[in-house]
């Protein structure tokens, strides 16, 4: 897996064979489909890996804010950071959708981000700050939106400008569900 990790991360799902990850790890080519089936199964669990990490890390954004709100902040702005790293933009935003195929790939980008996204704007209408609406619907938008704002962080010229426009983009998209006066 870390053998794996490196690589994909280094150099991304097509410049890397089984053979050179096994060679690398110091196991046959066996061992490996022993263990993943193939290739494209050893990337599922590397990205599976990747993605438990970064779910971590934006919640413990969310937690550590003083409200929900902050939260939110907080979370988004995680995410954006995470976003920039190099194993991230090609493991997660730039290989992923193309070995997954991207029905795949929403869906596991989904089973990681989309109940942290429902949890936040649940309790943020608990309180009473979020316009009624469905939630569910409500939070798949937003992740589309967050995943898309990942996107084009990835693929920027100067990523780190970019990040700012995206997450100003982004917080006035939220502010749009908030009820004013809150």
């Amino acid at each position: 897996m870390q053998t794996g990790r490196r690589l994909f991360g280094e150099r991304g799902y097509h410049a890397v064979s089984a053979e050179e990850i096994g060679a690398a790890a110091g196991v046959t080519r066996g061992a490996l489909h022993h263990h993943f089936g193939d290739k494209r199964g050893l990337f599922q669990q590397v990205l599976e890996e990747l993605e438990i990490e970064n779910t971590a890390e934006v919640r413990a954004a969310v937690a550590a804010a003083p409200d929900v709100l902050s939260g939110l902040t907080a979370g988004l702005g995680s995410f954006l950071d995470i976003c920039q790293r190099p194993e991230v933009v090609q493991i997660a935003l730039t290989d992923a959708p193309a070995v997954l195929g991207w029905p795949a790939w929403r869906e596991m980008e989904a089973r990681h981000g989309l109940g942290l996204i429902t949890e936040a704007l649940t309790q943020a209408r608990e309180q009473g700050l979020v316009a009624e609406a469905a939630i569910p619907v409500l939070a798949q938008l937003f992740l589309s939106a967050i995943t898309e704002a990942g996107l084009i962080i990835a693929n920027a010229d100067d990523p780190a400008a970019k990040r700012g426009e995206v997450e100003q983009s982004l917080l006035l998209m939220i502010n749009g569900v908030l009820i004013t006066g809150q």
